[in-house]
């Protein structure tokens, strides 16, 4: 088995995605034609399919599991092969390949994340926690870059921590807020299911011609609204979350409930027509935002709203439980479960489908689980981050 892996790191060694580096988005869109030309092109289809469930099996943490990926990287056959044996996070609880992050968690348990916040540059990185402890750096998974505008702030939600720019390629989406940080629209870069309905706005940018064939369609699609409840009366206490995942059926938590799951990013070569869209879109209309009630959300979307907390007479503060991975006090800790509004409340609304909080002056925990995906939860948690002088 040590061969093999040597044999593969040789072999492709300049497509090995590292353990702390951005993924490469061409080993999972489609592939180029040199790939058909491998001198591993050939290998028998039993030996293969054999030696990679082998190397599936016992790989099955990070950073080992990068040898998982370099499989996928060797050529065309490899690839398909690789992507038949690896399980979605909803049935393995494994992040693999950079697609991951867009598919809803594990239904049986938290996958626990980190994030660490640089306030000089204004961004956020989110990992992957490969232990309890958090003095690691962990499996890279997304970054954020905070971008001020006169009426909003936009996070750009990127794949590569070295370019958070909405016209990279590796663009994920965003969250924008309204102008007091009460309100939150979370985009993505490509349809989330069939029948998703672009938004088009006026400030989207002109993406790179060089990098973009002209046959891909471009836009941006609302997956969730985010709003906190206006703190009128100045009362002391946690802030009041209400989340519309429009992505999301409300069915998908029921029993046999299916939610959204996406199975690979788009491809930009010009040689590759894609199935679905990942750019922005330009357009003379504005992006609007959704209300908060209910009215204005997607028939049938869930609903996720934050865990009432209990107050503890003797610390003389508001207290939830988090299990031990929130140590620090703060109005951003949060909780998030199944609204009773998508129907009678059952045992599915008493799982925590989210939690945030915070470890350290720049550091915070974000654990979360089917059926939302680490993309969804991170914006969810960035809209924490935002000051929000009407509801303190």
């Amino acid at each position: 088995m040590s061969a093999i892996k040597s044999i593969i790191n040789r072999s492709r060694s300049h497509r090995v995605v590292q353990y702390s580096s951005a993924p490469d988005l061409s080993l999972f869109g489609g592939g180029c034609g040199a790939e058909t030309t491998s001198c591993w092109a050939n290998l028998p289809q039993e030996l293969l399919r054999e030696v990679l469930i082998r190397i599936e099996e016992s790989e099955s943490s990070w950073p080992p599991r990068k040898n998982v990926v370099a499989c996928a990287g060797v050529c065309r056959s490899w690839r398909h092969i690789t992507k038949e044996l690896v399980k979605v996070p909803e049935l393995s609880g494994k992040l693999t390949f950079p697609i991951s992050v867009k598919q809803p968690g594990p239904r049986d348990f938290l996958v626990q994340c980190f994030i660490k916040r640089c306030r000089s540059a204004q961004t956020y990185r989110l990992y992957l926690s490969l232990n309890n402890a958090l003095t690691e750096d962990g499996k890279f998974l997304l970054a954020a870059r905070k971008c001020r505008r006169p009426t909003c702030t936009d996070y750009i939600i990127s794949l590569d921590t070295d370019d958070m720019s909405k016209g990279s390629n590796a663009y994920v989406g965003k969250l924008r807020s309204n102008f007091l940080g009460t309100k939150f629209t979370v985009f993505d870069g490509q349809p989330p299911h069939a029948g998703a309905k672009m938004t088009k706005s006026r400030s989207s940018r002109l993406v790179n011609l060089k990098q973009v064939s002209p046959r891909v369609p471009t836009g941006n699609y609302p997956v969730a609204s985010i709003s906190y409840e206006l703190n009128v009366l100045g009362s002391r206490g946690p802030r009041r979350m209400h989340c519309i995942m429009d992505a999301i059926p409300a069915a998908a938590i029921e029993p046999g409930g299916i939610a959204p799951t996406q199975t690979e990013f788009s491809h930009h070569s010009v040689d590759f027509v894609p199935s679905l869209p990942f750019f922005r879109s330009k357009s003379n209309r504005v992006e609007s935002f959704q209300s908060g009630s209910l009215s204005s959300q997607r028939e049938g979307a869930l609903v996720l709203k934050n865990k009432a907390p209990r107050w503890h007479e003797q610390l003389q503060c508001w207290c939830l439980n988090f299990h031990g991975r929130v140590t620090v006090a703060s109005v951003k800790n949060f909780q998030l479960v199944v609204s009773p509004e998508n129907g009678p409340a059952g045992p599915e609304h008493e799982n925590i489908i989210l939690q945030f909080g915070k470890v350290g002056k720049d550091l915070f925990t974000m654990d979360y689980r089917y059926p939302i995906s680490a993309f969804q939860a991170f914006a969810l948690c960035l809209s924490s981050f935002d000051t929000k002088i009407a509801c303190e």
